[in-house]
């Protein structure tokens, strides 16, 4: 009877102990990610189960309705089951969301982040990752730009739009291509200027976005701040710059750009009736569906939109984004630990990249991605390649901070008056500055 009891005494404490030992092994986190895009919900779903099949850790994923992201976002965070992932537009979203962004400068996937200038950071600390950009600049035709170099008379030194690193190059280049016109077979070196009501967002917006962008960096402004909250519009001559190079080396004169819409500009690149246009990766689908399109994907190029902003040599194209992976940092360790392997999974292993590229159709700004597994139509490429030149940096799209639709809309109305001849650019300025201050007080 006593070898019986204390045989059993010994399997209860050695159970007591695998029980103990098993409490203190590393527990095992588990992912709770809000989406905010409802049309990939379906895939993020296929993703959480090929994760979890892959390495056993849980992925549940819930989706936002249309337009509700923020109040949901502020729902589930008051519950138990909060989101362990979620995302910010950019530094207004991570001045809502500070108190819940935990550091990411450790992880993984900032590491390989492929221009760090991207990230939503405050005092150099990341706290907010791209996980999808978009680009743009201006686009050109390298079968104009080579007849051109090729050219006996041309009248610059140029012989490859690799020497195109400034604005002074950029003029000349144009100015004389378009006195060459006849030569290269063009109507103009641009394409048109769309300024009709609603066809404007390439310069109110986009083109806008440049002085923008120099005058918060070059005054170290904080951009989740209400600092952003005033202009001086203080690169306003360069803006006026490239602006006045589209309406001059264009090809109609600039008293018409107002009946102009985008896909007019589009059409008369893709004929080649044009070098040149400004407007972003999305555009491809435009030039190749043009009936008639002439322009070949090898020979779709860009180039940064110079201004001539002193040191912008090291200028890349705008490149941004209005979806930040951020980590809940009220989240258990576990769970942060499980969320930020699992961002890196997706960005880094094969399945998780074959997803991304061809199920969720990113460009992904990580260089864990070698050139076969990134999208293939040949802006997005573009976009890849100058993100990954050594000693080039991103222009951020800082556009997200403009105060509202009105203050674009009557930049856009400005400009139109102006390239019509029937406003001077002191005014243009002005309007833009007091627009500025007046719709951010809103």
């Amino acid at each position: 009877m006593k070898k019986i009891v204390s045989a059993v005494l010994a399997g209860a404490v050695a159970a007591s102990c695998l029980v103990s030992c098993a409490k203190k092994g590393p527990e095992v986190g588990q992912v709770r990610y809000l989406n905010f895009k409802p049309e990939v919900a379906s895939v993020y779903q296929e993703l959480a189960a090929a994760y979890e099949a892959e390495t056993g850790v849980k992925v549940i994923v819930e989706t936002a309705a249309n337009n509700s992201y923020e109040s949901t976002l502020t729902s589930k965070m008051a519950t138990k089951q909060a989101p362990t992932l979620f995302q910010i537009n950019g530094p207004r979203g991570y001045a809502n969301w500070s108190s819940y962004c935990a550091d990411l400068s450790g992880t993984e996937l900032y590491r390989h982040l492929s221009d760090k200038s991207l990230a939503v950071t405050v005092d150099g600390v990341p706290y907010g990752i791209p996980y999808v950009v978009e680009g743009y600049g201006i686009i050109y035709n390298k079968a104009i730009t080579d007849k051109y170099f090729a050219l006996p008379n041309k009248a610059t030194p140029y012989s490859s739009m690799d020497e195109i690193k400034n604005f002074t190059a950029l003029k000349a280049l144009a100015d004389d291509m378009q006195a060459n016109k006849d030569a290269l077979g063009i109507k103009g070196v641009f394409a048109s200027t769309s300024l009709k009501a609603g066809e404007d967002w390439r310069w109110q917006t986009h083109l806008a976005n440049l002085p923008v962008y120099y005058e918060f960096k070059n005054n170290n402004v904080d951009l989740s701040s209400d600092a952003t909250k005033k202009i001086s519009f203080q690169y306003a001559d360069q803006f006026k710059n490239i602006f006045d190079l589209y309406l001059n080396d264009s090809v109609i004169e600039p008293k018409n750009v107002g009946v102009k819409t985008v896909d007019n500009s589009m059409a008369e690149f893709a004929l080649e009736e044009c070098a040149m246009v400004q407007n972003g990766n999305w555009a491809w689908g435009q030039i190749s569906g043009v009936s008639g399109n002439k322009v070949l994907p090898e020979n779709v190029k860009y180039l940064p939109i110079y201004t001539g902003v002193p040191g912008e040599e090291s200028q890349g194209l705008c490149v941004g984004t209005e979806n930040f992976y951020c980590i809940n940092k009220k989240a258990s360790e576990a769970d942060q630990k499980a969320t930020a392997d699992f961002i890196y999974w997706l960005y880094s292993s094969k399945t998780g990249k074959d997803y991304v590229t061809n199920k969720l159709g990113f460009i992904a700004p990580f260089d864990t991605f070698s050139d076969s597994e990134r999208p293939t139509d040949p802006l997005a490429v573009e976009i890849s390649n100058w993100m990954s030149k050594p000693g080039i940096t991103s222009v951020a799209w800082n556009f997200t901070l403009f105060p509202s639709q009105t203050f674009k809309d009557n930049f856009g109305a400005s400009l139109l008056r102006y390239a019509q001849g029937s406003k001077d650019w002191a005014e243009v300025k002005a309007g833009v500055v007091s627009d500025w201050a007046s719709e951010s007080a809103m």
